[in-house]
């Protein structure tokens, strides 16, 4: 089995020496996401809620530029800053994943690239 590195044209950049999707396969494994807009290479305004928004919206673009959807989507990874964030960060991944969401972990960390509050990576099937 190869792995395929996933090329993302309209979707944010890497800010580190990692790839942004690779397929493996039958599955996508998408690298953490922090809530860059791809536009600047800046974290978005707007806390937690703001953040969760855009790190969903760049995973979405990764996962179709790797043929992917959310929908398919089996698991999350979800590292918080502050786990006092969790209900609001919860309430936007909710409208994300209101349908037969995946399997999710959610863990508090010290810090985060460029002191982000939230990451989020996935594993999706092809």
């Amino acid at each position: 089995m190869e792995k395929q590195i996933v090329v993302v044209e309209k979707g944010p950049k890497a800010i580190g020496p990692y790839s942004l999707g690779v397929k493996a396969g039958q599955l996508m494994f998408v690298s953490g996401q922090i809530g860059l807009d791809p536009a600047t290479g800046s974290l978005v305004e707007g806390g937690v809620e703001a953040e969760t928004r855009q790190v969903l919206l760049n995973l979405k673009a990764i996962l179709e530029a790797g043929g992917c959807s959310l929908k398919q989507v089996v698991k999350t990874t979800v590292f918080l800053r502050d786990i006092n964030d969790f209900g609001r960060m919860n309430g936007v991944y909710g409208e994300f994943f209101n349908e037969n969401p995946p399997a999710r972990s959610t863990v508090r960390v010290a810090a985060l690239p460029r002191n982000g509050a939230v990451e989020i990576e996935v594993i999706a099937l092809l």
